[in-house]
């Protein structure tokens, strides 16, 4: 994979509906060498650190491919890379061939994919559409979190690169299904048990699983 842009931002103040919001999503490119480290990129912030940022969403990618689909759900919009806020544009696959734990050289860091991106009401307020959040989610284009596991540098134009893969891992695409799901089947539930082994995988994301899968009965 190449990384296509590099995109940070530092968060600030917009009006949404009439009150003051502060936001970390507009990012720009830089054409310079950007810092990777164990919070974020050098030039990078975010505003809500209570949902956003933090060791296991230190660096947020997103697929170049994507852009297509969205330049024709939302005309108009002029979907420059870091339009969704991502950190690094990437010319990664779909988000099945994206695997929980999967670590990649980026640049001269090294970082481990931690868990997808679930939208807030932020992207709405980006692209001035609250149902821009649903669509989002509804779309499975969703991008990936990465932890960093040995601090670097990047620049666009650096290689992404696969250097390992767990065995019997998930891949990303998973976790946003089962969130989703209303039931669960018992290869559901075999498969839920197997994202809770992950250890790459977020514990308030497993928190919140295993009580989503305690609440729901087993269909036949």
């Amino acid at each position: 994979m190449r990384i296509e842009s590099v995109n940070v931002g530092m968060p600030r103040e917009v009006s949404w509906h009439g009150r003051p919001v502060t936001t970390g999503i507009f990012k720009s490119p830089v054409s310079e060498r950007i810092a990777v480290r164990t919070l974020n990129l050098d030039g990078d912030r975010q505003a809500d650190l209570t949902v956003h940022g933090g060791k296991d969403k230190a660096v947020y990618c997103y697929s170049s491919g994507h852009y297509a689909f969205w330049r024709h759900e939302l005309p108009g919009h002029d979907l420059l890379p870091g339009a969704f806020g991502e950190n690094l544009t990437v010319d990664a696959p779909e988000e099945d061939e994206i695997f929980l734990g999967d670590r990649y050289r980026v640049g001269t860091a090294e970082t481990l994919v931690t868990q997808p991106r679930l939208p807030c009401y932020k992207l709405g307020l980006k692209f001035e559409d609250d149902g821009v959040v649903k669509r989002f989610l509804a779309s499975g284009r969703l991008g990936f979190y990465l932890a960093v596991a040995r601090e670097g540098t990047v620049a666009a134009g650096d290689e992404m690169a696969l250097i390992g893969r767990a065995t019997d891992s998930v891949p990303v695409s998973e976790v946003r299904r089962l969130y989703l799901a209303k039931t669960y089947s018992r290869e559901d539930r075999r498969q839920l048990e197997k994202l809770l082994g992950v250890a790459a995988f977020p514990e308030s994301w497993k928190h919140y699983l295993r009580e989503k899968l305690a609440d729901s009965a087993p269909l036949a």
